[in-house]
Formats: structure tokens, sequence, C-alpha cells
């Protein structure tokens, strides 16, 4: 699995929430701030604003996809001089506060919900990213985002047998589309950040390496010859980019990914140490409560089986 798909599976946990909202001019919503999730709003149609917490705002036309990558609160309106007349809005919340309003023809239409992440989910990936991340799905090389955007109007406009498996399954990509587009497109630096280090083929090389065979016994050595460079170059460009040295990203993400296990299988321990790279339980427990500061098993015990199953709503939302 590469990189980013290795990412995504491990940090996201249930289903994304979604609502389908519909509003009716003058209209201005308040989106309380969500640290433990990536936010997101698709413009169906319409054009509308969005107001960052201390930023400018941001104009938005139809197809036009914004993530949020750590939960910023803000303002969606009709324009920024329109003043929020309703409670905030916790798009991970189970009672969301948008009303139903009898608008037959809304001046715009939004899918506004929230990727939620595990509590320990925060892989530097994703805190890389900038606090909003804007899309025009109309631009050159987005046809893949379009197309999905698209089929998510589709679905949320004209419900019809299966739509609640297929949006979650479309908002999944979704998210994957767009933070492609976003590192494929990103500039942040000469030496720096996570998009310059996927583009970095020595720096790629090794994190693909780590991401297929946690369980090797890797050395600064065995990936710098993957990357093509010799120990010292290689430690210090890892490092610059990724934010941490090879050997100390190996063991995060080792970690990282027992964590995955123990939340979302019933492996004997004994199996996902192995999984991982420890030939014991006690040794991975011991590197578990390392960064978690809790072992394993209790660890386990504080989350359900299966991810909780997330509902998609369509709402309307006018004076």
């Amino acid at each position: 699995m590469d990189v980013l798909s290795d990412v995504l599976s491990v940090v996201r946990t249930g289903r994304p929430r979604s609502a389908l909202v519909a509003w009716q001019g003058p209209w201005a919503q308040q989106f309380s701030p969500v640290p433990g999730a990536v936010g997101f709003r698709v413009v169906v149609r319409g054009s509308c604003v969005l107001v960052p917490a201390g930023a400018e705002p941001v104009r938005l036309v139809a197809g036009d996809v914004v993530l949020l990558p750590h939960g910023r609160g803000h303002v969606l309106a009709d324009s920024p001089a329109t003043p929020p007349t309703a409670r905030p809005c916790d798009p991970t919340a189970e009672d969301h506060p948008l009303a139903l309003a009898d608008t037959p023809e809304p001046s715009t239409v939004t899918l506004c919900g929230a990727y939620e992440l595990a509590p320990e989910g925060r892989h530097p990936l994703l805190q890389d990213l900038p606090e909003v991340i804007h899309l025009d799905t109309l631009a050159d090389g987005l046809g893949e985002l379009r197309t999905v955007v698209d089929m998510l109007d589709a679905e949320s406009t004209r419900p019809r047998l299966g739509t609640d498996a297929a949006i979650p399954a479309l908002l999944d990509m979704l998210l994957l589309y767009a933070l492609r587009a976003w590192f494929d497109g990103a500039r942040t630096g000469p030496d720096t950040g996570w998009a310059t280090a996927l583009r970095d083929p020595g720096v790629a090389a090794a994190l693909h390496a780590i991401h297929r065979k946690p369980a090797h016994p890797w050395t600064v050595a065995s990936l710098a010859a993957l990357a093509g460079l010799s120990r010292a170059p290689f430690a210090k460009k890892f490092t610059e980019s990724v934010g941490r040295p090879p050997m100390r990203y190996l063991t995060w993400w080792r970690m990282t990914t027992a964590a995955r296990l123990l939340r979302e299988s019933d492996a004997p321990l004994s199996s996902i140490a192995d999984s991982v790279g420890y030939q014991s339980e006690f040794a991975l427990a011991v590197a578990f409560k390392r960064q978690y500061e809790i072992p394993p098993g209790r660890y386990r015990r504080s989350f359900p089986l299966s991810p909780e199953t997330r509902s998609w709503r369509a709402v309307r939302r006018g004076p």
C-alpha cells in the first residue's frame, strides 16, 4: 500500500458524517472547531463564501471543494457581511443544529461534514497540511475529483437504492482525491514538508518500504541503500522532510499500525507483535506504552471492535 492510502486507512475512524444543506439567502452558519476531525465542504450548486476564524474569506462556486484538515472553526455564508443567526454547528455531533426549512428553490446547496480521526491519528502527513485547502474541480488535472463531486451530487439530491452505502464510499474517495490533488500541486519549500518528501525519489522509496514492510528489520543503512544515498545525507534529508529521524519514524509507524490492529481486529497480541516487527508480546507492550502511555490490552478494551456507523442525512436551511 502507498503512503497516502496507508495513512488514511490508519488515522480514520468510523464513517464520514455528512449532511446535504439547502440554503436560502440571506444566510450564514457558524461551524465550531473540531480539532479531532478533517472537515469538508462541497458546493453542489450556487455560490457562497467560507470565512475561516481569523483569516480572509474564501469565495466558493459550484464544484468547489474545501478541506479543513485541522478542523478549524469558520462561517459559511452567502456574504462575509451576513452575521450567523443559528447556534454554532458541530459537524461531528449526533444532533445537527441545521434545521429543516421550507425552501423549494434554494440559492445554494452544499454538502457539509467531517472525517473523524483516531485519538492518536495525527499523522505528520496530515499535520503538515494548511488550515484550509481550496480546490477548483473545474481546473485542469482535477477531472477525477470533479467526477466524485458529480456523483455525490447525483446520490445526495436524488437518493436511490443503495444511497446510504454509496455516500460514505464516495466521501472516502473525495478525501483521497482532494489530498492527492493538493500534494500533486503543493510547493512547501525546497527542502522540507511531506509534499516534498513524497516527491523526492529517495525519501519516498524509504517511506514506501517502511509502510509496505513495517516488520522488516530496517536500519538507516538499508533504507539509505534503497534511497540511493549514503547514510548521513539520507538521514539528514529524511529528518528534514518527514520531521522525524528514520528509526524514530519506523517505530512510530509500527506503533500506529499496532494501535489500528488493536482497535479493529481481535488478533492476538503475539500476532500483532509479529506483524509490526517485535519478537514478543512483552517487547511490543513496552514500546506501545512508551508511545501511548497505556498498555496494549487496556487500549484495546477502550474501543469497540467495529467502527461506529455514521449516517448521512439531507437537511434544508433557510431564514
